[in-house]
């Protein structure tokens, strides 16, 4: 092996030139101006970093790979994605914290509300879907709103129980509230349900499609008598008793597929005005062992009732069982997205001692999913969903450096000859990207 050296040059080479698409997009959605009129705290000194530098640094450098505050540093000391911003210094992660702790529960409810109020009045479509859930953040520290609840990762650890809604057809963030470890699913739901609609003004939902956590009567009366007219709901059952006996005595079961069968009957528990209709799902073990829901366990003694697992659905839709089934089961992607939140953009990992500092944090990670999941269907036109680490290594993880060519700036890139064509059409795509932009 031939003999190597090292030197090194003070041209100002950067590891994300690719992050250059993100700022045109950026700029054709006037993003700047969007975040000088919602309401961000302001700085007490003259010394201070713009707060919309620093919401924008954040989002960068989430993009980039931080999923910590200490990795808010990967783009500090960049002295060419600091031109390519138009940025003259960059900030520390402390000045991230400090300038987060600026947030309480009324600056988040203001800013947040204009932010998600301003991007899906962008977003044309309609006839959406609705899907809740909640995640489950293990802490390790003294921070405000963690306490001991269900944690099946970290069983007795403190954590964050937040809760979050999810437009199914565009792959994207509606609505996220952070609350205490100890919260149940249900906890505040109506409240948050009703600042999503608000949230997603002018947008017709179709559809909601919640996990067995948002089981509730108050939930099904509230949806079926909202007073702007009732909502089409698909909820999982909780396996209370009754709800068992149900499916044990059913006896007629339709066969829709090889080891799957479906049926539906009605159900009115106690506390409830009128019956609701349950469709039911049984799978056999021995055909699908990998299937999904739980056994029967009051009849695990009856042979017929050990080989099969069960999964039930309260709703108000008049759809076939079957059609009812299929809707639930594209709910899945709703658990994706949680993870690639998780995995890729720090969800669980950015937080502080404040609890509505560590809201805003969280609703900062939405925001950068949100835009990155615009780029990928408005600037790539991909109908891959493709993870924002594969983006990162293969979009935004690009050599560069900006040379000037009289008044102009030119950003250099190294990029192989295969490469440069794919490149200069995502190139044209910012420039000629519409905004609003229509979700086909």
């Amino acid at each position: 092996m031939s003999a190597l050296r090292i030197e090194f040059t003070d041209k100002e080479v950067t590891p994300w030139a690719g992050m250059v698409l993100m700022r045109n997009m950026l700029e054709k959605m006037d993003f700047h101006d969007v975040l000088g009129r919602c309401g961000l705290p302001g700085q007490g000194s003259n010394r201070g970093y713009a707060p919309q530098q620093l919401m924008t640094n954040f989002l960068l450098s989430v993009w980039s790979g931080a999923n910590c505050f200490e990795h808010l540093e990967v783009t500090r000391h960049d002295k060419a994605i600091s031109d390519i911003f138009d940025w003259h210094r960059m900030p520390g992660h402390r000045a991230f914290k400090r300038y987060f702790q600026k947030f309480d529960q009324a600056t988040n409810q203001r800013v947040f509300d204009k932010l998600y109020r301003w991007f899906f009045s962008n977003l044309q479509f309609d006839n959406c879907t609705l899907d809740f859930d909640s995640s489950v953040l293990t802490r390790y520290g003294a921070q405000q709103g963690a306490a001991k609840g269900y944690n099946r990762a970290k069983p007795g650890r403190m954590s964050h129980h937040p809760i979050m809604a999810f437009v199914h057809e565009c792959r994207m963030v509606a609505n996220c509230w952070l609350r205490a470890g100890n919260a149940s699913a249900t906890n505040n739901f109506l409240a948050f349900l009703e600042d999503t609609f608000q949230k997603l003004e002018n947008k017709k939902v179709s559809l909601i499609r919640a996990d067995s956590g948002f089981y509730s009567k108050e939930i099904f009366d509230y949806l079926e008598n909202r007073e702007q007219g009732p909502v089409n709901y698909v909820v999982a059952c909780r396996f209370y008793t009754p709800i068992k006996r149900k499916m044990a005595n059913q006896r007629r079961w339709l066969l829709v597929d090889d080891g799957i069968e479906i049926a539906e009957t009605t159900y009115q528990a106690e506390d409830w005005e009128q019956p609701r209709r349950l469709v039911m799902v049984r799978q056999k073990i021995s055909r699908r062992p990998k299937a999904a829901g739980k056994q029967l366990r009051l009849f695990e003694d009856e042979a017929v009732h050990r080989d099969y697992r069960y999964s039930c659905f309260i709703t108000n839709m008049d759809l076939s069982p079957k059609m009812v089934y299929d809707l639930y089961r594209n709910r899945a992607d709703a658990e994706n997205r949680i993870k690639e939140l998780k995995y890729d953009f720090g969800f669980g990992s950015f937080n502080t001692t404040d609890f509505w500092a560590t809201e805003a944090i969280l609703n900062m990670v939405m925001l950068a999913y949100n835009l990155m999941s615009l780029f990928r269907q408005a600037v790539m036109g991909s109908k891959v969903h493709h993870q924002m680490k594969t983006l990162r290594y293969r979009v935004f993880a690009i050599g560069g450096y900006l040379v000037k060519n009289g008044n102009s700036r030119i950003l250099k890139l190294s990029l192989q000859m295969k490469r440069r064509e794919w490149f200069t059409g995502l190139w044209g795509s910012t420039k000629l990207m519409g905004w609003p932009f229509v979700i086909e």
